[in-house]
This record gives structure tokens, C-alpha cells and sequence, in this order.
């Protein structure tokens, strides 16, 4: 059994270790010559272009996209719009104990059969994470062969607590691992979070690193403060808490949530996801980053001001 141990807590203690830690104080030119140091990274962005309809737009080029860095423009240095390639898709699925309730997990289970035999196509493909108990483990590694998806799908049952935001924070890198250029990850969860280490912050602050958009189906999220009780580690797990804990993670990393209540919904959104990812662009451009800058901000822009575009918040 494989498993990604997520240790948000202990990362961000490292971090904080050392930005505590004493260190000798360089000489003065060594110091000038340290602020002027940069980074130089090849970053890589899909972007998903959309008319005020909805409509997906798929007939843009290059020079109709405008990609700006910290609010400085860039000279695009890739662009492809393949939108017949092969995707990487992982599934994160949350099987802690509530996905037991309301049918919630074994609807997530027939929605995803759906999505392996009828959605996809041979050629692109999937892995699966499962979470529950502060565990994330690789139930399914990468592969085209979607049937030991399938079978361990089936074994799959639900127990234990629900450690989102931890689960959120290792899974972009072990989905980063995919060999298609188009990646993606699908998390499936009724969203009650009650066993993370992580916040949500910090498990944004991990997962945006990484240029892999989180779709996000929020499946039955509780309504009832009645119902939440019973699971609540604090205050704050609201359903309206839990709502925007989903949309932040889609919106930070470029993807889309989708908030179903019923099997059909379920279903629907996987059939939106399946068409988002035919329709991405895949947009590359060189940063230099100064070594002080922690976190830049990503716009793009069309030529046509009315189309809407979604891409990750930055890195």
C-alpha cells in the first residue's frame, strides 16, 4: 500500500525554523549581490477561454493572448492548443466516514465508472488517491489500463475522519507526476473537514506551487447545522464555510467547483470537467524572479475584452 504522508504542519514548521534561525551576517558586497540574485523558471499555465454564453473558445492562437507576470507583460515562449491531446487525470476521493451517509460514496463510485468506461478515451490517463484518517494513499497508479482503477474502486469503503486541506496539499505533486502535458486533478467530497493539520491557507499555499488545476464536486455538502454537529471540530465548519473552502481551492489553481445534491448532478459535472479539459490551452512563458518574491500574481488576457478567462491565481 502506498501512501502519501501529508505533513503540512511540520513543513511549515521547518519553513518557520528556518526563517528563525540566526545566520552570520554577509559582508556588504556579498549582501548587495544577494539582492540582486533572481530565479529563472519556465513556467506553464492552462488557460480555458470562454464567451459570455459559455460557450468555449477554441479557435484562438498565440498573438490573441496576452500573459502578464506581477502585472508585467511576458513574451509567450510556448502555446499549444492540442485540444484532442491525451489528459492525466487524478481522483482524489474522499472516503472518510460521512461519504458513507446519504449514499454519498457509492454514488461517487457509480459517477466515476462513468467516467472511466464512457467519458474518457483510451489513451488518457488516470490515477487514483483515496483520503481518510489523515492518510492519503495511491490506491491506483497512472496508467492508460483503467481497470485497476476500477477494481480497487470497488473495494473501496468508507471510514474514519476527513482531512481535506491536508489531502489538498500533497496531491498536486503526485498528480504533477502524469506524462501528458494536460493534467488535472478531480476531488470528490462532501467537504466536512475535521482531522487536517493544515489550514486552508497553507494548503493553498502548497498546492498553487505546482501547475495542476483542482476540479472540485462538492457532493451533498450538508445543509443542516443539525447534521454538521456531530462532526464539527470547530465553529467555523459551516456549510457555507465548506462552499467557500471548495471554490478556493478550484479558483486558486484554475480549475472549476461544482456543488451537487443529486446522482444526476454528479454526473453532469463530470461531463463539464471531461469538456473543460478538451479545452484547454497550454501557455508557457521564462520568469525571472527575484529571490525575495515569494508568491507572483498571473493574469492573461484575450484580444476580444469580452471573452472570460480562467487560469491559476499565480505561483
Amino acid at each position: 500500500m502506498n501512501k502519501i504522508q501529508p505533513a503540512p504542519a511540520a513543513f511549515f514548521l521547518w519553513l518557520t525554523t528556518l526563517a528563525l534561525a540566526p545566520l552570520p551576517a554577509p559582508p556588504q558586497e556579498k549582501k548587495q549581490e544577494l539582492e540582486h540574485q533572481i530565479s529563472v523558471s519556465a513556467i506553464s499555465i492552462a488557460v480555458i477561454v470562454q464567451g459570455k454564453d459559455g460557450r468555449y473558445i477554441s479557435d484562438l492562437t498565440q498573438d490573441d493572448f496576452t500573459v502578464y507576470d506581477n502585472e508585467a507583460k511576458q513574451t509567450i515562449t510556448y502555446f499549444k492548443n492540442d485540444f484532442g491531446a491525451p489528459v492525466s487525470l487524478t481522483v482524489l476521493l474522499d472516503v472518510s466516514g460521512s461519504m458513507g451517509l446519504q449514499d454519498k460514496l457509492r454514488e461517487s463510485k457509480e459517477a466515476l465508472r462513468y467516467l472511466l468506461t464512457v467519458l474518457l478515451r483510451p489513451q488518457d490517463e488516470t490515477s487514483l488517491l483515496i483520503f481518510a484518517d489523515g492518510e492519503v494513499e495511491v490506491a491506483a497508479k497512472f496508467s492508460t489500463d483503467k481497470s485497476g482503477f476500477l477494481a480497487k474502486l470497488d473495494r473501496t469503503e468508507a471510514y474514519g475522519q476527513t482531512a481535506l486541506n491536508d489531502a489538498v496539499a500533497v496531491s498536486p505533486e503526485f498528480a504533477n507526476r502524469g506524462k501528458n502535458e494536460k493534467r488535472a486533478i478531480l476531488l470528490i467530497t462532501d467537504g466536512i473537514e475535521n482531522d487536517s493539520q493544515a489550514t486552508v491557507d497553507q494548503a493553498l499555499e502548497i498546492a498553487r506551487r505546482v501547475d495542476v488545476p483542482i476540479f472540485t464536486i462538492g457532493y451533498k455538502v450538508p445543509l443542516s447545522e443539525e447534521f454538521l454537529r456531530k462532526y464539527k471540530r470547530t465553529s467555523a465548519l459551516t456549510s457555507a464555510g465548506i462552499v467557500s473552502s471548495l471554490e478556493r481551492f478550484s479558483q486558486a489553481t484554475g480549475g472549476k467547483v461544482f456543488i451537487a445534491a443529486r446522482s444526476e448532478e454528479l454526473t453532469a459535472a463530470l461531463r463539464e470537467v471531461k469538456r473543460e479539459l478538451g479545452h484547454q490551452y497550454i501557455i508557457g512563458y521564462t520568469s525571472y524572479k527575484n529571490v525575495k518574491n515569494e508568491y507572483r500574481k498571473i493574469r492573461v488576457e484575450t484580444a476580444n475584452k469580452k471573452y472570460r478567462v480562467r487560469t491559476r491565481e499565480g505561483y
